[in-house]
């Protein structure tokens, strides 16, 4: 039986959906200790992590693998003098090392970093003048290690690891953890309301913010991982993250291992479709879970067989019908959508069990109240636009959401006002309780005393046969206050001209009320995106002189 067993109890319909599902904890309950420890008591031999990189190496780690690798890794750490609440800045790429360095700060009680390797040497320089890491563990590839020496310019150095390799001016963890005992040692005693992770949003409209999680969180991807990507005792789950964004502790660990599924991880720089379906192939993965983008690409290179997926999920942007219907006649699977931010767990979702609506975000989760509320407070009816907000349940902060945002109580109190957490995002429900999202209230446009939110404009660009991919925002117009603008990346068989242009403008525009219609088209060969993939559109703003 799957260890998350201990932690919840749950109440199936009697269609065997999920719906309700309660979770307790004892009062220093920690991942390391009372899962990963746990279960490698229960079943040394179990596989926790299925590991292949670009050249070919693979390796197979247990549990008890996992639990010995991250003794000798805590030991390195606290040695070194790094303890409880000291935080660790983490760019391990899709390294197995990752994977040993997460279960063992928690072990010790400090606080994981984790960040994408793709950070340039300013964007180092502002998570650690936010952050003040004590440690940073890094990759040596890429020039990661050369990126964060630049950012440490004038700067307090912290300790500084990098793996598998020796690098000027830094310690080579592998070597230290392998003159390590991996014998268990006395536990550290943390509480469940400690900080455990602090992830730094992708930054869409500003600074990225520090978001905070406390040892709780990894329960609440108990549901992320059962009944959205549907995972089993067992299988394996493909997650294709990096690890330095939160969709990696949606998809790469704790969820996973609490319901004894093992994680199979492909450390690749570039993607390639065609690998990536070979890798679901070869290791026989059971479920799978990636942004629309990777599946759009699938698509366009044709899908190949996958026997061995039961189940598939995408979250993070737009999923066109167009995809989600040709992947379905391809591989018999569907889609299943879903919504979170890194603030919070997963929030919605089309689960297990569920039928599967194409564009929906899906239904509330269990383990939330969900609401739609309008700009006076008031719900929002059945079809009407509102900001989706989280409904504290007997009083106490829902388990899944964030503790604070770093050095910054105004914004975390902000974003709780008059009781609530406010996501910040805009949707309407439909009459069956189906989730539609709407777009960002950043985002939403404002023309002639109109207010549209640029989404829904995107979902009709993307069906036209020349459009792979788009967004939409607005720009100052004396006539309108703001012209509604699109910016157009070309599938490779189209090029731009004035023709083709009118072509698109009218396509949509005959599909749109008057006043959403496409007032500006620009061809572009990219859009401006975060590391996590998701379009700019403040950049696009300004560029386009907002």
């Amino acid at each position: 039986m799957s260890i998350y067993h201990k932690f919840v109890h749950e109440d199936f319909d009697e269609n065997g959906v999920l719906r309700n599902i309660d979770i307790s904890w004892n009062s220093d309950f920690n991942f390391a200790y009372d899962v990963v420890d746990a279960v490698a008591e229960e079943e040394p031999g179990k596989t926790a992590l299925v590991w292949r990189n670009t050249e070919g190496e693979e390796h197979f780690f247990t549990f008890e693998d996992i639990r010995r690798e991250s003794v000798r890794l805590a030991r390195v750490l606290m040695k070194a003098g790094i303890g409880k609440g000291d935080r660790v800045m983490v760019a391990l790429k899709r390294h197995y090392e990752y994977w040993f360095t997460v279960v063992a700060l928690c072990r010790i009680g400090a606080v994981i970093i984790p960040v994408t390797h793709m950070l340039t040497a300013s964007d180092f320089a502002y998570r650690i003048d936010a952050a003040h890491p004590a440690a940073m563990i890094v990759t040596p590839q890429s020039g990661v290690c050369e990126t964060v020496i630049e950012a440490l310019e004038g700067r307090k150095r912290p300790i500084l690891w990098t793996v598998q390799q020796d690098r000027e001016g830094w310690r080579n963890l592998t070597s230290e953890m392998a003159q390590e005992d991996g014998s268990p040692f006395e536990r550290i005693p943390t509480r469940s309301e400690d900080p455990m992770l602090l992830y730094f949003t992708s930054g869409t409209t500003g600074y990225p913010k520090g978001v905070i999680h406390d040892f709780t969180y990894p329960l609440s991807h108990i549901v992320t991982a059962l009944y959205w990507h549907q995972v089993e005792d067992g299988g394996l789950h493909f997650t294709v993250a990096e690890t330095g964004w939160a969709k990696a502790s949606w998809g790469k660990i704790y969820g996973q291992w609490l319901a004894g599924c093992a994680v199979m991880a492909f450390d690749f720089d570039n993607f390639d479709p065609k690998q990536l379906a070979s890798i679901i192939n070869q290791y026989k993965v059971t479920s799978f879970c990636a942004p629309p983008t990777v599946y759009r690409y699938l698509v366009r290179k044709g899908v190949p067989d996958m026997p061995s997926l039961k189940s598939a999920a995408t979250a993070g942007e737009y999923l066109s019908p167009d995809i989600f219907h040709k992947f379905q006649e391809r591989t018999g699977l569907v889609l299943h959508e879903g919504y979170g931010q890194t603030e919070t767990s997963l929030l919605a979702a089309n689960y297990k069990g569920m039928k599967a609506v194409d564009g929906s975000m899906g239904r509330p989760s269990p383990l939330y109240e969900l609401r739609l509320l309008r700009s006076d407070g008031s719900q929002a009816a059945v079809g009407e636009i509102g900001e989706i907000v989280v409904v504290p349940r007997n009083g106490r902060k829902p388990l899944g959401i964030f503790s604070s945002y770093l050095d910054n109580a105004e914004l975390y109190r902000h974003a709780w006002r008059g009781g609530v957490y406010h996501t910040g995002d805009a949707a309407w429900q439909d009459e069956n309780g189906y989730l539609w999202f709407h777009s960002r209230f950043d985002d939403i446009i404002k023309t002639g005393g109109f207010r549209v939110g640029p989404y829904e404009i995107e979902n009709i660009l993307v069906h036209h046969p020349a459009v792979f991919e788009c967004a939409v925002i607005g720009v100052q117009d004396p006539l309108r206050g703001q012209a509604i603008k699109a910016l157009v990346v070309l599938e490779s068989s189209h090029s731009p001209s004035k023709e083709l242009e009118k072509e698109i403008k009218d396509y949509c525009n005959s599909r749109l009320a008057e006043y959403k219609w496409i007032r500006i088209l620009e061809f572009v060969d990219e859009l401006p995106k975060t590391y996590s993939g998701k379009v700019r559109k403040a950049t696009l703003r300004q560029e386009s002189g907002k």
